[in-house]
């Protein structure tokens, strides 16, 4: 629950960020492969750590998801700044794909 609230938050941390330009970009392509591969394998650390810190289920996969989620957030904040490739909702949604395909397979391996 605490998560899907932040990520309800997002949007609105977003616009009221100072955002300098949107990307212009395509739902494929390369760096869309490297967005979701990052961001698999973030959630995956970050559900790991979670059950190395001997947490529960549900706040291992909680970690996991906002670890990975936050830094493409943060990646693209950085990317909107002037003279960035510009803020990509498209890349964004690779890597919350990312994150939840990253999490899914280390539960699943386990």
């Amino acid at each position: 629950m605490r998560a899907l609230r932040l990520l309800i938050l997002l949007p609105v941390l977003f616009f009221a960020s100072g955002c300098t330009h949107m990307a212009n970009d395509r739902w494929t392509g390369k760096d869309k492969t490297q967005h979701f591969v990052a961001s698999a394998a973030f959630a995956a650390a970050g559900a790991a750590y979670g059950d190395r810190q001997n947490w529960n289920e549900a706040r291992s996969r909680s970690f996991g998801l906002l670890f990975s989620i936050g830094l493409g957030a943060a990646k693209e904040l950085y990317d909107s700044r002037e003279g960035g490739t510009g803020w990509s909702w498209k890349d964004f949604a690779w890597d919350v794909a990312g994150a939840a395909t990253g999490y899914s397979i280390y539960h699943l391996a386990r």
